[in-house]
């Protein structure tokens, strides 16, 4: 398989998969191409940057300027906070009944709702297996009754 950038005659670039380049070449002459976004026929191929795989014994390195000062982490781990904490003021804690609530309102049971509580990580795989939407929080969350 070949990824192409492709461009159509309103400069729309989009990605579009290949067996080969005669595969391209030929559902381009047969005008089987056409723009996903307005559906022009003009399709070319765009400039494209090539994908080079790094070498096996190198490793990535951040450049100085791209390396987060500990106040630009403090502050993004900060926003993070904030938002979990807006998102759990709707939901209702649960506590360690979180897999039989979740299972409940999933199969009707009991109304749905926003809800968090604790489960062991086994637990949380065999209701995500059944199909059950379920997400971890990013940061830990204590129980109200530990709460000072």
């Amino acid at each position: 398989m070949i990824v192409f950038d492709l461009r159509c005659a309103r400069s729309h670039v989009f990605e579009a998969w290949f067996g080969s380049s005669d595969a391209y070449e030929d559902q381009r002459a047969r005008g089987l191409l056409s723009c996903p976004v307005c559906g022009d026929a003009g399709i070319a191929k765009a400039v494209m940057a090539p994908n080079v795989a790094p070498k096996g014994n190198s490793r990535a390195v951040a450049k100085p300027d791209e390396t987060p000062t500990p106040a630009a982490i403090k502050a993004a781990m900060k926003a993070l906070a904030e938002a979990q904490a807006r998102v759990l003021e709707k939901s209702e804690w649960v506590g360690t009944a979180f897999p039989e609530r979740a299972r409940a309102m999933h199969a009707g049971d009991l109304p749905a709702g926003p809800i968090h509580g604790q489960t062991t990580l086994a637990e949380a795989k065999s209701l995500i297996e059944e199909g059950v939407p379920v997400a971890p929080l990013p940061l830990p969350v204590l129980p109200p009754d530990v709460v000072n």
